[in-house]
């Protein structure tokens, strides 16, 4: 696929960049969902310097070498409990872009994709090369993988592809006994295979890890881009850093105010909304494969669909739950429509699964080349590090909020198992809302009919910064800048990145 711009290119690497974003619905599936993360230490002076024991942690320089394709590797250290910088060590993976010739440098420019579990590595090979000329004249891109992700020291918990499919989404039909004594079972063998890292995966953490970064790289000031959870993460940084920060672009917001079930029943019904902007656009096309011509009873086709599958599996592997992922994953940009239509015509039509499925485990950390990321316990793991623990009353609740929008409400009912059974105790206390006091003007990209983050909590991220503002794209799909084909959306965040220069209060950018 090809988007262009004047001055840009547009790829396949987009693509591989949606399916790092888009691990996120794998929260919403497992009835999981992004919560304000408690704080893993004090925060400290955003303007000191840092300990007598972080010092060394500062001062690194990495032995960056050649990775291919133009991009460099290296390892950096940071402590694995910051509260004793002088014990354990973990590494994290990092990568870089260098930025082109012939432009003033500013710096380099950290991406985070989201997840939580998604690999920055990853995310800045596939988004490195469409930056714009003129941003990569002045930044280096540098991707990292988290903490417990990737490359970096990793959570293990069996293998990666296993992991995933037994963590399959609880529906709220499944025998309670059962799913708990699965999810024993499975946290049981996280906790004997990397319960020394599981209590220090938390978000807190990790920003803490981005600060240090940051000096390494040589940076005084962080220039940050984050999409999805990456919002999360950035908040959090700024929080702690507001002084640190220089620009910040926050791209499909996470509100850190609402409760983890409440993030949850609102991800389910942003997901009914996008499939119904999928469906009436699908209507309008020949290859559309739904027989009813009116959006209703097109939602009771998929229905059928899944329940079809959930008895007899398509292609003998494909059941209901991975084509309910897969018709999920289809929605996360609109360029995947037409994937997304063919997917749901093979399966209609002759059975075959396999395209949902593709579009389905690719969510769950299925790599082209057939292998898996560790991305699904990474952020199972990143999520019970950073939640209170969810109480079976408040699941129900959110499985009975979302009774009008069963398509991708149905699976809330047990939730509160998983992070129950998790072998790491939970905070004690929510993480106090990000406002970031001080810090240079930060920028959120909101999309109105996003399928995973609704617009409503970027409206509300701006709102809890303390020097934030709005940017809306009046359109479709997860994740805006670089990925959206939005010209208005991309040059309004280059003219940022470079200059500073925030797009107009109110401003919005049409759908492409």
């Amino acid at each position: 696929m090809l988007f262009q711009r004047p001055g840009k290119t547009r790829s396949a690497f987009l693509v591989m960049h949606v399916a790092l974003l888009v691990a996120a619905i794998i929260m919403v599936l497992t009835g999981c969902a992004p919560a304000r993360p408690a704080p893993a230490v004090p925060a400290p002076d955003a303007g000191s310097a840092p300990s007598a024991g972080l010092a060394p942690y500062y001062a690194q320089r990495p032995a960056w070498k050649d990775c291919g394709q133009g991009f460099q590797c290296a390892k950096v250290r940071v402590p694995l409990d910051y509260d004793d910088p002088d014990g354990r060590q973990i590494t994290l993976a990092v990568n870089r872009l260098p930025e082109l010739p012939g432009g003033e440098r500013i710096g380099s420019l950290i991406l985070n994709p989201g997840g939580p579990g998604g690999s920055g590595v990853d995310s800045a090979r596939s988004t490195g090369p469409i930056f714009d000329r003129q941003v990569r004249k002045r930044f280096d891109v540098v991707g990292f993988d988290p903490r417990g992700v990737g490359e970096s020291t990793p959570v293990r918990c069996l293998d990666p592809a296993d992991f995933a499919r037994r963590q399959s989404p609880i529906s709220v039909g499944d025998d309670e006994k059962k799913t708990v004594a699965m999810w024993r079972t499975l946290a049981g063998e996280c906790g004997r295979t990397s319960g020394w890292l599981l209590p220090h995966v938390g978000t807190d953490n990790v920003a803490r890890d981005m600060d240090v970064l940051r000096a390494v790289l040589g940076d005084r000031r962080l220039n940050y881009l984050g999409w999805s959870y990456g919002t999360e993460l950035g908040a959090a940084y700024a929080d702690l850093f507001p002084a640190k920060v220089r620009v910040a672009v926050l791209d499909s917001a996470v509100d850190p105010a609402a409760e983890p079930m409440e993030l949850a029943a609102a991800q389910a019904k942003s997901l009914e909304v996008a499939l119904r902007a999928f469906t009436e656009d699908c209507l309008s096309r020949d290859d559309c494969p739904f027989r009813s011509r009116t959006p209703e009873p097109t939602a009771q086709e998929i229905a059928a669909l899944v329940e079809a599958a959930e008895a007899a599996p398509l292609n003998g592997r494909v059941d209901g739950e991975l084509v309910l992922t897969g018709i999920a994953a289809g929605l996360y940009a609109k360029q995947l429509w037409p994937v997304l239509r063919k997917a749901l015509g093979a399966a209609f039509r002759e059975k075959d699964g396999e395209l949902l499925a593709e579009l389905g485990e690719g969510l769950m950390g299925r790599r082209p080349d057939g292998t898996w990321s560790n991305q699904m316990v990474a952020g199972l793991a990143i999520r019970c590090a950073d939640w209170p623990r969810t109480t079976r009353q408040a699941a129900e609740a959110a499985a009975r909020q979302t009774r009008d929008f069963r398509t991708f409400g149905r699976d809330l009912g047990l939730a509160w198992v998983q992070c129950r059974s998790w072998p790491v105790p939970p905070p004690k206390e929510l993480r106090p809302i990000p406002h970031a006091k001080g810090s240079a003007p930060i920028l959120v990209i909101g999309t109105l009919r996003d399928p995973a983050t609704p617009y409503s909590w970027s409206v509300a991220l701006t709102g809890h910064l303390d020097n934030a503002r709005l940017l809306t794209y009046d359109g479709d799909g997860h994740g805006v800048y670089l990925l959206a084909g939005s010209n208005c959306v991309d040059d309004a965040v280059d003219r940022y990145l470079i200059h500073g220069e925030l797009p107009r209060e109110n401003s919005h950018c049409p759908a492409v």
